[in-house]
């Protein structure tokens, strides 16, 4: 049986952390200070969006780790909030619902609170009954912080799609509404616009993808750091 999700969360940050470590007991492990929560979307009978074989799911994930493995290189302290195809809400036994969705969402935001992170990157692609819609779309709370972290990102991605789009706020979006920690819900894509799609599913525009997120997380962090900001 896999192990309860915030525990795995807490065991990866530890050996990413500390990689020399060969051994320790589970409850020799401090808690660590957070920096960013990757939110990779879906996962497990929750595939996302879809075309074809080619699932939200899937792509989450692949970046999702590519991210993580970038901050942590970068000394961030990161984690993911799913590091296999599993869903979420399988963990969730606490939430007294019926609703598969209620508690994956729940889980998500459980998690969030338990890991306090500085930020959340929730990872996840689009699509559309008009295949000609396409680009990035970051989504904000209503907040400052939650606002410069999308715009941030939506600067970096729009530089590398090659678009013009602007950040939106948050209105029915659960993790967004819930969340404790500035976050931002990043959409890479449209899995229903072939160049789109061809991008989103090609590992070596993954990276770039990851890069643009990585230039933007840097950038936020910089500015919230310098003195004219840090308080």
């Amino acid at each position: 049986m896999r192990k309860n999700t915030l525990l795995v969360l807490c065991l990866f940050l530890a050996f990413s952390l500390f990689p020399h470590t060969a051994k320790a007991e589970e409850h020799s492990f401090s808690p660590v200070e957070v920096d960013v929560l990757i939110d990779a979307g879906h996962g497990g009978v929750d595939g996302g969006a879809a075309y074809g074989k080619q699932l939200e799911k899937d792509i989450t994930l692949a970046v999702a780790r590519l991210l993580f493995k970038h901050l942590n290189m970068l000394g961030y302290k990161v984690a993911l909030n799913r590091d296999g195809d599993y869903a979420l809400s399988d963990e969730n036994e606490w939430l007294q619902t019926r609703s598969r969705h209620q508690k994956d969402l729940a889980q998500r935001k459980h998690l969030a609170k338990a890991l306090t992170p500085k930020i959340m990157i929730s990872l996840h692609t689009n699509a559309s009954k008009n295949p000609s819609i396409h680009g990035p779309i970051v989504f904000y709370q209503e907040n400052n912080q939650s606002f410069f972290l999308a715009d941030t990102i939506q600067h970096a991605l729009n530089n590398l799609y090659k678009t013009s789009e602007l950040p939106r706020k948050a209105k029915t979006l659960y993790l967004l509404n819930h969340s404790i920690c500035p976050t931002a819900l990043v959409e890479m894509g449209f899995l229903s616009h072939p160049i789109d799609r061809a991008r989103l599913t090609d590992p070596e525009y993954q990276a770039q993808i990851v890069r643009a997120l990585v230039s933007a997380i840097d950038t936020y962090f910089w500015f919230l750091n310098t003195p004219m900001h840090a308080r």
